[in-house]
């Protein structure tokens, strides 16, 4: 027995062949990101396929999102610049030529909050343009680039919920305690009034979404009175709450509704995949249909507004995410394109979802990928720690599973206690736990490794970013005994430094950060005792930093003060700068170049194979 043959870098990290299609509103045409002269860019193909051709011709970091306006006119996307996350919102159309900057203020973060295919020129954006710490609504007229204030924003309000007349009716205010409030306004011209209120321990599990189609019922998950998110229809004149779809443990992950009627059809839990629960049994044959026309978990991202086509997105462990049409007058599937083609054919590993209990007896899940063509005993193995932390790992493609299981290593991906999808109790049992039980949690899976006989106990590596950086510095300091090396992505070093520093447009997130994580000062001795940076005397492996030098999340100094601490005491250290990228890396010169690095450093410290 013995692996497969090196999977190239370039075939994993650079950019993908083709991605991110979107269908236009009318069926008429579809746009997708393709490499243009090195560069992600756009480009555009009617729906036979005829006459496609590039739209934008980006040089720089490339469009990393873009979709059609309900008009199936203009076309939108987003840029910063070099990872600054200060987002102007672009404009072009199916005809080409220069886009158009439709937010140029410098130094200002656009967002969408609002369309409607009732208005399809007409769009709502967020810009912190008046008062950096906070988004005022905007109307923004597509053909023109004309802005009118639609809201100003007051009262505080970090979330924005628009009618169908693009009207701004719902305001999510955070409040002192970590909390939150949601106002309502029956017109512009009314003042707001609130109408639900909830705790800290609620706080990640109320969101708003969008009205129905009387614009008076607003759908909504809340896990108010429960555990899970639950899908609730929320009635803004009586307050009366009713139910739709819950489970007692994971959370509503999606919906889909009819394109046109707004009537809402199915429900999605994110379980160990992802479950559709049909409500409308007018869909239920094309659900059907969908699942048969290839392996993976779907779902659909764009319908036209007849419904007659919808776009939908496939998503598997052993092959890239691939693309169809589905046509609902005659049943039939037609294949677009996978994003990475170049890895059809290839042994490409499975993600297996795993459970095992922590030590103060929680249920934790994760998944496990191993290499194949070797046994699954006393691998060199990584510890694979996702970013958030309020986030969690998901079945499917990961190219950063599939590249080291090539390399030879098993990857254990753990979504421990405060990862998000399993009820607000595990949310809230990771409350002011950063380096504390969250990160036992990820011990904990070292040791069921270990005791499976699955991990070498002597060639276990923890490897992450943002969050995972931090606990990938973490684990180095606290259980310095279990690994290895590690690998520390943009994560943070010194948590008062680090909340210090963070972005004006997340100062009104500040009380969930202190309900969540502490507070500098009452929560002094925690911080100390928690952040890395004052623990490196603990530090008994080598290490690889990598940092965006424009991340305004977690800024060039956490990285570049712990590098020079350990430097001056003489601990291995290895440390990548990249000039122009933010919280991670997008410029695939930069990705290759960090893999390669990081590949190497792996291989050097616990064994797996790399590619010169």
């Amino acid at each position: 027995m013995s692996l497969p043959p090196l999977i190239p870098r370039s075939v994993l990290f650079g950019n993908p062949k083709n991605a991110a299609p979107d269908l236009a509103p009318d069926g008429s045409k579809i746009i997708y990101r393709a490499p243009v002269n090195g560069v992600m860019n756009i480009r555009i193909r009617n729906i036979d396929g005829s006459d496609d051709r590039p739209l934008t011709h980006d040089t720089g970091r490339g469009i990393q999102t873009a979709f059609w306006a309900p008009n199936s006119r203009d076309i939108l996307y987003l840029q910063d610049r070099d990872g600054d996350e200060n987002w102007r919102i672009y404009a072009t159309t199916g005809a080409g030529g220069e886009p158009r900057v439709l937010t140029p203020q410098a130094g200002v973060q656009a967002r969408f909050i609002g369309f409607d295919h009732d208005h399809p020129d007409e769009a709502l954006v967020a810009l912190n343009d008046r008062i950096p710490q906070l988004h005022d609504v905007h109307h923004l007229h597509l053909p023109t680039g004309k802005l009118t204030l639609a809201a100003q924003n007051d009262i505080n309000a970090q979330g924005w919920v628009a009618d169908h007349n693009l009207v701004v009716r719902i305001a999510v205010v955070p409040q002192p305690d970590g909390g939150g409030a949601m106002l309502h306004r029956p017109d512009a011209a009314s003042p707001w009034t609130e109408i639900m209120r909830w705790g800290n321990e609620d706080d990640f599990l109320v969101s708003p979404m969008h009205f129905e189609n009387d614009n008076r019922t607003l759908r909504l998950i809340s896990s108010i009175g429960t555990n899970s998110g639950e899908l609730r229809l929320l009635d803004t004149v009586t307050g009366k709450q009713t139910v739709v779809a819950s489970d007692p443990i994971y959370d509503v992950s999606g919906i889909l509704q009819h394109p046109r009627t707004r009537k809402l059809q199915a429900v999605a839990f994110e379980r160990e995949r992802t479950d559709w629960k049909v409500l409308d049994p007018a869909i239920d044959r094309h659900m059907k249909a969908l699942a048969a026309l290839q392996p993976g978990d779907f779902g659909p991202s764009r319908r036209t507004l007849d419904d007659r086509l919808w776009l939908v997105n496939f998503d598997s462990d052993d092959r890239s995410v691939a693309y169809w049409l589905y046509n609902t007058e005659t049943g039939e599937g037609t294949f677009l394109f996978a994003t990475r083609p170049e890895l059809e054919g290839l042994s490409l590993a499975n993600l297996q979802p795993v459970s095992f209990q922590s030590r103060d007896g929680l249920t934790i899940h994760g998944y496990l990928t191993l290499p194949r063509g070797v046994d699954p005993l006393g691998l060199p193995t990584i510890i694979d720690v996702h970013g958030g932390p309020w986030h969690r790992d998901s079945w499917g493609y990961n190219p950063e599973s599939q590249w080291l299981a090539n390399r030879g290593y098993a990857v254990m991906q753990v979504n421990f206690r405060g990862s998000t999808g399993y009820g607000k109790d595990f949310v809230n049992a990771a409350n002011k736990e950063w380096g504390g039980k969250m990160q036992d949690d990820i011990s904990d899976a070292v040791k069921w490794l270990v005791r499976r006989g699955i991990a070498d106990p002597r060639r276990v590596g923890i490897y992450g970013g943002s969050y995972g950086g931090f606990a990938v510095l973490s684990g180095m300091t606290k259980t310095p005994e279990l690994y290895a090396c590690g690998v520390d992505i943009v994560g943070p070093s010194n948590l008062f430094s680090w909340q210090e520093s963070i972005p004006p447009y997340w100062e009104m997130f500040l009380p969930v950060l202190h309900h969540r994580v502490g507070h500098p000062v009452t929560d002094a001795e925690m911080f100390r005792e928690r952040s890395p940076l004052f623990h490196l005397d603990r530090i008994a492996a080598p290490l690889l930093i990598a940092q965006g030098a424009n991340d305004p999340r977690v800024p060039l100094a956490e990285s570049r003060q712990i590098v020079a601490a350990l430097k001056e005491k003489g601990l291995s250290v290895e440390y990548l700068e990249f000039a122009d990228e933010g919280h991670g890396f997008i410029r695939p010169e930069n990705k290759l170049k960090f893999y390669g690095a990081a590949e190497k450093f792996l291989a050097e410290h616990l064994g797996g194979r790399y590619e010169e």
